[in-house]
């Protein structure tokens, strides 16, 4: 077997951090995690399987443990920013108010 490179270990690394961000913003398109809850379920799972993901490259010499934690960060704030437009757009809705 070949030896991975750091560069690709890196890329894959990336690509994994890219399905996070598509299923976010698949979320912001279609606004629809309120009336399907798996979605935090599915993100939660997704980011911690991604950190461990992160922890291994970090142990590997791959990624510098800032990188990684800047990684997460940034998913978390968008995921963050997600829910916070969701809600501001929908707060006067009888769903949340518990009419």
């Amino acid at each position: 077997m070949d030896a991975i490179t750091r560069e690709l270990a890196f890329q894959l690394l990336i690509d994994e951090t890219e399905k996070v961000y598509t299923l976010i913003d698949s979320q912001k398109q279609h606004l629809c995690f309120a009336a399907c809850p798996a979605f935090e379920e599915v993100v939660d799972t997704q980011l911690y399987g991604l950190s461990k993901q992160i922890d291994y490259a970090v142990k590997l010499g791959v990624l510098d443990q800032n990188a990684g934690m800047k990684i997460l960060s940034d998913l978390e704030y968008s995921l963050n920013n997600m829910y916070t437009n969701y809600y501001e757009q929908n707060k006067n809705h009888p769903q949340f108010k518990g009419e």
